[in-house]
């Protein structure tokens, strides 16, 4: 599997709440990081398999309506990928549209960094 193959599974996994599969295509020391406002649970940096796996945890405080990956751009071991979602914060009810930016960095097909650039401020302060 490509690298723009495998990104496009984690997207394919994460609309099925597949986290083992996103799990066991990271690296073992993945460094995963949410750019947002620091008082959204999963926005800080994440390191390795289990802390994905926090970070996933964090991130059902907010629930999903739309999730889509717009564009990609590949440039050898690196994705970018341009998007847009639509979340409900579940203690708020809030709801926020936002577009966002995510890099992906690949090592040997795992990936060893995630960058994601969103504003979800609104919703959930």
């Amino acid at each position: 599997m490509g690298n723009l193959e495998t990104v496009q599974h984690i997207y394919q996994a994460f609309a099925t709440g597949d986290i083992q599969t996103i799990l066991k295509l990271m690296t073992d020391d993945t460094d995963w990081r949410f750019y947002a406002a620091a008082d959204i649970p999963w926005a800080r940096s994440w390191r390795g398999r289990h802390g994905v796996e926090q970070f996933f945890k964090a991130l059902s405080e907010g629930e999903a309506e739309v999730f889509q990956a717009d564009e990609f751009f590949v440039d050898r071991d690196t994705i970018v990928v341009l998007g847009h979602e639509r979340v409900r914060g579940r203690a708020t009810g809030r709801v926020v549209e936002a577009p966002w930016a995510q890099v992906w960095t690949l090592q040997n097909g795992l990936v060893s960094q995630f960058r994601e650039y969103s504003d979800v401020t609104p919703w959930w302060g």
